[in-house]
């Protein structure tokens, strides 16, 4: 007859097996890198799924764990990612975390307040017409200290011209209350309004990305990360 521990032991063990051999045949598919064939095949809308999936994943603590040194050496010898993340560079922000992506998925520019400016637009015309990515998504945060430094007119070293490409957010926002980084409903105001004008300036100034949005080769849309929680919340 088994003492107590060893059958907890030996229950312990048996669910353990049971979760590694689950796990080892979810990861096949989760875990394949994208080729050509497979970016092809994903729809616009199929990326983004894919991105919301992988935030619910990272919300609920279920992240997919893969060989990344496996998937490097796939993915030496050419890319193919499915989408397009304009993040800013808040180290609390990594949107392959965020979105549980891992390497060869996902392009990611990132800079302080994740506007776009000549750039950044080529480099996501790269990354749409000659690479393939099906959807960039413009991600936010809440508490973005380049948004607030925007918001107080900052000055600092080259970070004042940095800062410059937000302030037209600044001003377009209307909110009451104190138009300060001290008005913590004025700074998500104007963060999401920053988001919006990122994702409209894509497609006014870039002829080559409103050409893949017409033919509906590619969508645009804007979302929120929610620093405390994770949660990517998405803007109509």
């Amino acid at each position: 007859m088994l003492s107590r521990r060893a059958f907890c032991g030996c229950a312990s063990a048996a669910l353990w097996s049971g979760f590694v051999a689950t796990r080892a045949e979810a990861e096949p598919a989760a875990c394949a890198v994208m080729t050509k064939d497979s970016q092809r095949a994903t729809s616009p809308a199929d990326a983004l799924a894919r991105l919301k999936a992988g935030n619910e994943r990272f919300v609920g603590g279920h992240t997919v764990n893969c060989d990344l040194i496996k998937q490097a050496k796939e993915t030496a010898k050419g890319q193919a990612p499915f989408a397009t993340v304009v993040g800013c560079i808040d180290s609390r922000v990594p949107p392959e975390l965020v979105f549980d992506q891992r390497i060869g998925d996902i392009f990611c520019a990132r800079v302080a307040g994740n506007f776009v400016n000549t750039d950044i637009i080529g480099s996501l015309e790269f990354a749409t017409k000659i690479t393939g990515t099906r959807a960039i998504v413009v991600l936010g945060h809440n508490e973005c200290g380049a948004v607030k430094g925007a918001i107080d007119n900052a000055k600092l070293g080259n970070l004042t011209a940095t800062l410059a490409n937000i302030r037209p957010a600044v001003k377009a926002t209307k909110a009451s209350g104190d138009r300060t980084s001290k008005n913590a409903a004025f700074v998500q105001a104007v963060a999401e309004t920053n988001v919006r004008m990122a994702m409209a300036g894509l497609t006014a100034k870039s002829p080559v990305m409103k050409q893949l949005v017409a033919a509906g080769d590619l969508k645009i849309v804007g979302a929120m990360h929610d620093l405390a929680t994770g949660k990517v919340s998405w803007l109509s």
